[in-house]
């Protein structure tokens, strides 16, 4: 009896020990591992600009960014036989430089990291009927004139303001405006660096 409770006593003591060093190797192997082990954070900048959001800037549509009045006098006259007939008359404007932004399409618009490239539309009149025929006015008027006379007196006003209007410095005055507002806008999207270039005319 006492051999037999002898005997089972060291099988215990040899299954805790075998159970021990096993421990042992398992501890000594996960030290090991977690050493060896390397924990990297991967920061992503990228912001990736979606469809829904280029549809919301071409839904813009036309833009202004320069408003240029303008007063012109345009006179006329038609030689006669005894008298001359003559026309005068004072024309007012308003032209409105911008760009359409729906001309804006996603082809235009590069994303490298938190940088974005933008190729806008060129700045250019957006109305073509810019002259305010309620305020226009004869000044001088003799004679007996026409529809079409007038018809082409208006044309004529209208070539002369759109001279002055889409003159180099006023164009360059529009994109400074364009290319700040647009340049806000995309970093309120999130962007860092914003590159704004514009399309020739």
């Amino acid at each position: 009896m006492i051999k037999k409770f002898i005997r089972i006593y060291r099988v215990q003591i040899a299954l805790f020990a075998v159970a021990a060093i096993a421990v042992v190797i398992l501890l000594v192997f996960l030290v090991k591992t977690a050493q060896n082990t390397e924990i990297s954070v991967f920061t992503d900048n990228r912001i990736d600009i979606t469809p829904e959001q280029i549809e919301s800037i071409r839904a813009i549509g036309e833009w202004e960014f320069l408003s240029v009045s303008d007063e012109e006098m345009v006179d006329t006259v038609r030689r006669g036989f005894f008298s001359d007939d003559h026309l005068i008359r004072i024309y007012y404007g308003t032209m409105r430089l911008g760009i359409d932004m729906k001309e804006l399409t996603s082809d235009r618009i590069t994303v490298s990291g938190d940088t974005v490239f933008l190729l806008l539309p060129p700045v250019r009149l957006l109305d073509e009927r810019f002259i305010d025929e309620a305020r226009t006015r004869a000044f001088h008027e003799s004679g007996r004139w026409t529809t079409d006379d007038r018809a082409a007196m208006y044309r004529r006003a209208a070539a002369i303001m759109k001279r002055k209007g889409l003159s180099q410095e006023n164009i360059r005055s529009a994109q400074d405006n364009a290319d700040s507002q647009v340049r806000n806008m995309m970093k309120a999207m999130g962007f860092g660096t914003v590159i704004v270039r514009f399309s020739p005319r």
